[in-house]
């Protein structure tokens, strides 16, 4: 099966914005892994993207940027998605993330009603890997 993923750890933030129920993150750079079927190479592109989280029910440590994440995790409803984000995302429902960032001693944590994954621009590519 084809998927297309991002990778957390080393993950750009440029900016993280909330306002009235909504909490925007900023990522100037996002490494992207592809893997097709049957293929035994994936591989890495870097694109600019924004996850935005509606609803917002809870939220904690709004960091300051630009920085870099580390990972954590990102989840909606029964799923949770650690070190990376899965594409697309679009969800409703019971929604969260806890970021870790370099350098920083907390974690942008945040609960809401809704999240979304937003591309921007064109995907750039990097290279073939093998796992």
């Amino acid at each position: 099966m084809d998927s297309n993923s991002i990778e957390l750890p080393g993950s750009q933030i440029e900016e993280v914005s909330l306002q009235n129920d909504q909490l925007s993150i900023v990522f100037s750079r996002v490494h992207i892994i592809k893997s097709m079927t049957g293929a035994e190479q994936k591989t890495r592109w870097y694109q600019a993207g924004k996850l935005v989280f509606s609803g917002i029910e809870e939220t904690d440590g709004i960091p300051q940027c630009p920085c870099i994440c580390s990972g954590g995790d990102v989840g909606e409803n029964i799923y949770t998605y650690r070190d990376m984000i899965p594409l697309p995302l679009k969800s409703q429902g019971h929604t969260h993330c806890s970021l870790i960032i370099e350098g920083q001693d907390a974690r942008l944590q945040v609960q809401a009603e809704a999240v979304e994954l937003q591309m921007i621009d064109t995907p750039r590519y990097i290279e073939h890997f093998t796992d």
